[in-house]
C-alpha cells in the first residue's frame, strides 16, 4: 500500500506513475478528496470533544438549575453531533483504505516506460540456445512417449489443465525441487515449510486481495485460501511485527504448490504444461533495510541466475516496463530460458524488490539501533525457480535423438541412480 503522504505533497508524481502504468489516475483526486474529508471531521470531532470536556466542568460548578440542565441538553446535542461524526470518519476511512488497497506499488524512476510486454528490454543472454542434429520434440510429445507425462489422467481426475507425472517425471520435478531449496540454502537463505492454505489478512499483506479475488481458490466454510505463490505466507511470516534491526536481512526460501485460476488467452500457452491451475515453484524472499534493498535485489536476481546456470541452461534477464509490472513490484527483473521443443524463452522467475508496498499493508518495521522510532522495511520475492517450466527447459534441452533424457549432472543425488530417463 502506498503512503498516504506521497498523495498529499506529490500526487502528480502520483498520478505521472499510475499512467505509466497504464492506470487512470482519477484515483488520486479520490484519494486526496477522501482524505481531506476525513481531516476536516476529526478536527470538528476533536474540537467538539474538547468543547464537551470544557462544558462538563463548567456544569458542575453552576449552581442554577435552568442554566446547567441547559448546559447539559447542549452537550447531549454535542454528543449526538460527536456520534454522527464518529460514523462518518468510520465510513470515510473504510472507503479510504479500500481505494488505496487497489493502487498498485510506484515503478522506481529507472524503470524503463512501456505499456506492455512489448517494451519489455533483454538486459542480457547467457549462453547461448542449444541445437541439436534432429529435430527436438517439443515436452508435450516427449513426456507422453517416455511414459512420464500423462494429460488424460490429468483431465480424467481434476479436469484441464491438469496433468499427471509419473515414475522418472515426477521424481526429476522433486528433485529440481530438493536441489534448488539445497542451492539458496548454500546461498544464504533460511528454509521454511509453510501452510499451503493461508487467511485473508495474509494475502491482504501480500497485496494478493483485493486485486486478484478471482483468481484465488477459497475455502467459504473454513474462510481459508490457497496460496498462489509462497511469497503470501512468506510475507506474513512477520506480520504485524517490530524486528530488530540487527535481525536484517532476513532471507527465505521455500517450497510451495501454487494455485490460481490462470485465464488463459485463446491460443496462447495452451499446450502442454506451460500453465495451469496448479504449479510447484521454489520462492526466494528477503526482508531488508531500505537503504539496502537494491542491493538484495542484484543478490537475488544473481541466486536466480545461478540456479538457471549450474542446470546448464542458456538464460536471459529481462527488465520489465511500467506497463508489465507486477501488482507489488517497484521494479522486476524476469529471467527466460530457452526451450528448443517449445521453440521459445520460457519465464522460470521474476525477481522484485517491492519496496515498502506489502510491509505497510503488513504492518512490518524494524527498530534501528540507534533506538529511534520503528520504520517500515522493504521485501523483496523472487522464483528460484518455478515449476513447470524449468521442467520443460530440461526435458527439451536434454533430449536425446533416441527420445531418451539425459539427467542433469546436479540432480542426479535425487534420481536415484537413474542418470538417463528411457521410455518406461
Amino acid at each position: 500500500m502506498l503512503d498516504i503522504n506521497l498523495f498529499r505533497e506529490t500526487p502528480d508524481v502520483v498520478r505521472e506513475a499510475l499512467r505509466h502504468r497504464q492506470m487512470d489516475d482519477s484515483v488520486v483526486d479520490r484519494v486526496i478528496e477522501l482524505d481531506q474529508q476525513r481531516r476536516a471531521n476529526l478536527t470538528r470531532v476533536e474540537a467538539l470533544k474538547a468543547e464537551r470536556n470544557a462544558v462538563s466542568k463548567e456544569i458542575g460548578k453552576t449552581k442554577d438549575p435552568a442554566e446547567r440542565q441547559a448546559k447539559i441538553e447542549a452537550m447531549r446535542q454535542v454528543g449526538d453531533e460527536i456520534t454522527a461524526l464518529d460514523e462518518a470518519v468510520r465510513k470515510i476511512e473504510e472507503e479510504l483504505e479500500s481505494t488505496l488497497a487497489q493502487i498498485p506499488n510506484l515503478p522506481l524512476p529507472e524503470i524503463p516506460v512501456g505499456e506492455s510486454e512489448h517494451q519489455n528490454q533483454v538486459i542480457k543472454t547467457v549462453g547461448t540456445p542449444k541445437t541439436f542434429d534432429f529435430t527436438p520434440l517439443p515436452h508435450w510429445e516427449l513426456g507422453p512417449k517416455l511414459g512420464i507425462l500423462d494429460f488424460e489422467r490429468g483431465v480424467k481426475i481434476t479436469g484441464s489443465r491438469f496433468y499427471v507425472l509419473s515414475g522418472a517425471g515426477a521424481r526429476l520435478q522433486r528433485a529440481l525441487i530438493a536441489w534448488m531449496l539445497d542451492l539458496h540454502i548454500r546461498q544464504g537463505y533460511r528454509e521454511a515449510y509453510l501452510p499451503f492454505m493461508v487467511k485473508g489478512d495474509t494475502l491482504y499483506a501480500s497485496g494478493q486481495l483485493p486485486k486478484f479475488r478471482d483468481n484465488l481458490y477459497h475455502d467459504i466454510e473454513e474462510d481459508l485460501w490457497m496460496v498462489p505463490t509462497a511469497e503470501v505466507p512468506l510475507t506474513g511470516l512477520h506480520m504485524g511485527e517490530v524486528l530488530d534491526e540487527k535481525q536484517l536481512p532476513l532471507r527465505y526460501t521455500a517450497y510451495t504448490p501454487c494455485f490460481r485460476r490462470e485465464k488463459m488467452s485463446a491460443g496462447r500457452d495452451v499446450r502442454g504444461i506451460k500453465r495451469g491451475h496448479q504449479f510447484d515453484k521454489v520462492e526466494m524472499y528477503i526482508y531488508s533495510k531500505p537503504e539496502d534493498s537494491m542491493k538484495e535485489l542484484q543478490k537475488m536476481l544473481a541466486d536466480a541466475e545461478q540456479t538457471c546456470a549450474e542446470l546448464g541452461l542458456a538464460y536471459r534477464v529481462v527488465q520489465l516496463c511500467t506497463g508489465d509490472l507486477g501488482f507489488g513490484a517497484a521494479i522486476t527483473y524476469d529471467l527466460e530460458v530457452w526451450a528448443p521443443g517449445c521453440g521459445e524463452w520460457l519465464e522460470v522467475s521474476s525477481v522484485s524488490n517491492d519496496t515498502d508496498f506489502q510491509a505497510r499493508r503488513a504492518g512490518i518495521k524494524y527498530r534501528p539501533e540507534d533506538g529511534g522510532k520503528p520504520r517500515l522495511l522493504h521485501t523483496l520475492n523472487g522464483s528460484g525457480l518455478g515449476l513447470p517450466r524449468t521442467l520443460i527447459a530440461v526435458m527439451e534441452n536434454y533430449q536425446q535423438a533416441d527420445g531418451s533424457i539425459v539427467v542433469p549432472e546436479v540432480l542426479r543425488p535425487w534420481m536415484g541412480g537413474v542418470d538417463v530417463i528411457r521410455p518406461e
